[in-house]
């Protein structure tokens, strides 16, 4: 079977995404998003973007009740989400390797005791088995939990341990939809994690001439000024109930807007973080994959989105930079011609 195109992949992706997740939703309902990813990691903000966009585009709807971990109210979400699901932003922080994020969702699923939860699509990574005999007894008292996840190893241990209707769904990143590209500026940008989450490249190194990122750079005041520009834009209209949401989405925006821009930059891009590879998709870059130090990208791509030309599982870092850089050399050919 030939490879489709990024527009077939998305298309195809959103329309799984909707049979999963369509089924929880009522127009007439309200609906609570916890857990909002107020941090510099671009890729939480296009997951995010991608939870808003598909309430918005199958619903028409906007949740009535948001927070971070941080501001979470009990009594908020019962005062202004007395009824309705309660969805838990999605990522790769289901397990211990992000422990704040999975206390938080053990809290709420304590809390809310047979109130219906649903975990936006997750990867799951325990290395504790005490962690993980944990999260079982808490999935198995709540009786109303629904785990969406995105890889068939997390689909496996969850079926495994938890008590709990689990689902194989894509990334919600996706329900953003095509994004235009900006003309690059260079060849080829490695694109590689920083954080806890880094496998390594042992005896391998980026070559002097392609520049080596992360992501999770940001200019502070950019993503407070976008936060209050929105905050007294919704004052001015008199929409103060969306307040915060109107806030938070601003952060999400501002900081998916900075992704976009730094990896539009190059014509191809190297990356061992999933959502470089997700928005390399989005915008219909050529870039090379390689993998996080759990597998977490591979098994997302083998899952969903590996069906396209756009994407190369590198097998090492010198093997993805030399595919990255025959890519933006076709590239700069084509453009000759």
């Amino acid at each position: 079977m030939p490879p489709v195109t990024h527009l077939e992949l998305i298309q195809n992706l959103q329309d799984a995404t909707h049979e999963c997740l369509g089924s929880y939703v009522d127009r007439d309902m309200p609906v609570a998003v916890l857990d909002f990813p107020d941090i510099k990691n671009c890729g939480d903000s296009a997951i995010w973007l991608g939870e808003m966009a598909y309430l918005r585009d199958k619903f028409n709807k906007r949740p009535s009740y948001v927070s971070r971990m941080k501001d979470f109210s009990r009594r908020s979400l019962q005062k202004h989400a007395p009824e309705g699901p309660i969805f838990i932003h999605g990522g790769g922080n289901f397990g211990d390797i992000w422990p704040a994020h999975q206390d938080f969702r053990e809290t709420i699923l304590e809390s809310f005791p047979s109130r219906q939860v649903i975990q936006f699509p997750q990867s799951i990574h325990f290395q504790s088995a005490e962690r993980l005999e944990h999260a079982k007894r808490v999935i198995g008292k709540h009786g109303a939990f629904t785990l969406l996840v995105r890889d068939e190893r997390s689909r496996a241990l969850a079926q495994q341990h938890f008590e709990c209707e689990v689902k194989l769904c894509p990334d919600m990143a996706f329900c953003i939809g095509h994004v235009p590209s900006e003309e690059p500026e260079f060849p080829v940008l490695a694109m590689l994690r920083q954080d806890k989450e880094k496998k390594g490249h042992p005896g391998e190194v980026v070559p002097a001439d392609v520049p080596c990122e992360d992501w999770i750079t940001e200019n502070s005041l950019d993503v407070k000024r976008a936060k209050l520009h929105a905050a007294l834009s919704s004052l001015r209209h008199g929409k103060t109930a969306e307040l915060r949401l109107n806030v938070l989405d601003a952060a999400a925006r501002n900081r998916f807007g900075r992704g976009i821009r730094q990896i539009s930059r190059a014509q191809a891009i190297v990356t061992d973080r999933l959502h470089v590879h997700i928005c390399s998709l989005l915008l219909g870059k050529p870039h090379a994959v390689l993998d996080n130090n759990y597998g977490k990208i591979r098994g997302f791509m083998e899952a969903f989105s590996g069906g396209t030309s756009l994407s190369y599982k590198a097998s090492s870092l010198n093997d993805g930079v030399a595919w990255a850089k025959q890519q933006a050399a076709e590239q700069t050919d084509g453009r000759a011609s």
